[in-house]
């Protein structure tokens, strides 16, 4: 628990779950961050926690930025981020937003397909534009789909198409899953990386660029690696696969910068049984899946809660939401466990909430409101 969210908790009432975010946690972690890996640019991406008072901070601290769309791409700009600090690192564009970007300044875009690629030549041309390539996410408690992505082989006609039509193939992407716990998945994706590298060098393709997305975790119910451990695992799989000349790397931090500088504050709602000698409590909070914690579908993230009981005697919970939806269920199949003291109208505090719950909150499913956020 930040130090200054745990004073302003205590001295501040509210109606309904919120989330406060210490953005001086954020300023340090960006810049532990930049200590870390300081041949890289690190590209924060927006869609983690876009608050305004965020987004202020990393910009005056130097900081680029990954967006996803127009409304991401002005929301920079409003806080003096220069164009050449922002990449579209969305595969997915309207035709017409891909000219809005170019004629507010942007100039780096990210595709992974033919269609993609052909609206980049035509609105946004001789532009830098990248190619995602598809990899494996084991170990990565949120992975990543194939929505993102193609194959080795694929890219390379593509970056060759690219040079073709006008454009700048300056470099490829991957990402190895959110929260990502193996340390050896950069290793093992960096070794199809450099293979593409010198394929398209033999094409007349001299790439320059590696984004390594993100996949630097935040802190929840298991222990992870520390920031150095990962970054000691990435340069070290840089130097085995590129050697001393190495690229341009580009790192796009989302979770890590944002997650550990955020508290949800919630309030109990109901403790109750489904049988008479059911030893289990199903505790339902005044937050749930549609109101911030979209993240604990399938039970992938695995947030830690304090209530003002801890430390006494403990029993089995299933923890949900309060929603009249049957999906809205935190945690059913995860051994969590709670003070038997707990009651209803308790509040709880959920840690490391700072990442991915404002912006996954809904707007008014079953009346319930946005969740609250507050940056001190």
């Amino acid at each position: 628990m930040p130090p200054r969210i745990a004073e302003y908790l205590a001295t501040h009432e509210f109606d309904g779950p919120c989330v406060v975010v210490d953005t001086d946690v954020v300023e340090h972690n960006y810049n532990a961050m930049s200590r870390a890996l300081p041949v890289g640019r690190i590209f924060y991406a927006i869609k983690a926690n876009p608050a305004d008072a965020v987004i202020e901070r990393l910009a005056s601290l130097g900081a680029c930025f990954d967006a996803a769309s127009p409304a991401e791409i002005d929301l920079c700009i409003r806080f003096g981020v220069s164009p050449d600090r922002i990449s579209y690192g969305n595969t997915i564009k309207k035709q017409r937003d891909i000219q809005y970007a170019y004629a507010r300044g942007v100039r780096m875009f990210a595709f992974d397909s033919d269609a993609e690629l052909e609206k980049l030549a035509e609105s946004a041309p001789g532009s830098m534009v990248y190619c995602r390539v598809l990899m494996e996410c084991e170990g990565a408690e949120w992975p990543l789909s194939r929505k993102f992505g193609c194959e080795p082989e694929m890219a390379l006609r593509l970056l060759v198409k690219a040079n073709e039509i006008g454009l700048d193939p300056c470099g490829v992407s991957f990402h190895v899953g959110s929260q990502q716990t193996d340390l050896s998945q950069w290793d093992i994706a960096l070794s199809r990386i450099s293979g593409l590298f010198e394929d398209a060098r033999r094409r007349g393709i001299n790439l320059r660029m590696v984004n390594l997305g993100g996949g630097m975790p935040a802190r929840y119910r298991s222990d992870v690696s520390s920031l150095e451990d990962y970054a000691d695992a990435i340069m070290g799989a840089m130097m085995r696969h590129f050697g001393p000349a190495l690229p341009e790397m580009v790192f796009e931090p989302g979770r890590s910068i944002v997650g550990d500088a955020g508290v949800i504050q919630a309030e109990i709602v109901l403790i109750s049984r489904k049988s008479d000698d059911d030893d289990t409590r199903w505790v339902y909070l005044d937050i749930g899946k549609f109101s911030g914690l979209a993240e604990t579908m399938d039970e992938s993230i695995k947030y830690r809660f304090v209530t003002p009981h801890d430390g006494g005697v403990t029993g089995p919970v299933k923890l949900a939401g309060p929603t009249c939806d049957s999906a809205d269920i935190l945690y059913e199949k995860t051994a969590y466990e709670l003070p038997l003291d707990l009651k209803i109208g308790d509040k709880v505090q959920i840690l490391s909430t700072g990442a991915y719950t404002t912006t996954y909150s809904s707007v008014n499913f079953n009346g319930f409101a946005p969740l609250e956020s507050i940056c001190i």
